[in-house]
């Protein structure tokens, strides 16, 4: 009885220095991942390593948000916009049925796609049109201003005997495409 009583003891006493070795080694590999200012600071204890954990992490989380609002913003996603409304109009900002023109001269064709903040997926959908026809983008740009988004495609089209033709079927199916997905 002794004897099991014993080793018990013994077993709970590795199990616990298993458990601590294991969280020591858990807490070094949490540090290690937490950028340190200078590599002459003195080792902090493990609450003190925690907390500077958890600050980093925090950071990270902020600095994340302040990210993805850039991106938006840069992508002209406004979210805002989405569902506030024009206190003078007092319509919907950020809807706005799609426009196009294109301009052909020659080989080279302009298209410009004016549309609100809600059709942002359109100028994928141009240029892919663009290459499945054989054109060549040269330039492409976006710009927002307030609720309207202006992009415009240069590209070139094919050689010149061929391109009076690629370029007014280019034309017809890029109006096409914008016209069936203003009607949804």
């Amino acid at each position: 009885m002794e004897k099991n009583l014993s080793s018990s003891r013994t077993d709970r006493k590795l199990m616990e220095r298993n458990r601590r070795n294991q969280m020591k080694a858990l807490y070094s590999q949490l540090n290690s991942l937490v950028p340190h200012e200078s590599s002459r600071e003195p080792v902090l204890s493990v609450p003190d390593q925690l907390d500077e954990a958890a600050s980093y992490i925090k950071r990270l989380q902020t600095s994340l948000e302040k990210m993805k609002e850039k991106r938006d913003s840069l992508m002209g996603i406004e979210r805002a916009n989405y569902t506030s409304k024009n206190s003078s109009s007092g319509t919907i900002t950020g809807l706005r049925s799609p426009h196009i023109e294109v301009r052909e001269t020659g080989s080279t064709l302009e298209v410009v796609l004016m549309n609100g903040l809600d059709s942002r997926f359109m100028f994928n959908e141009i240029i892919r049109a663009l290459h499945e026809e054989g054109a060549e983008i040269i330039n492409a740009s976006l710009s927002v201003m307030e609720d309207t988004v202006f992009q415009t495609i240069h590209s070139k089209v094919g050689d010149s005997a061929n391109s009076m033709n690629t370029a007014a079927r280019i034309s017809q199916r890029l109006k096409k495409f914008v016209e069936d997905d203003s009607e949804f």
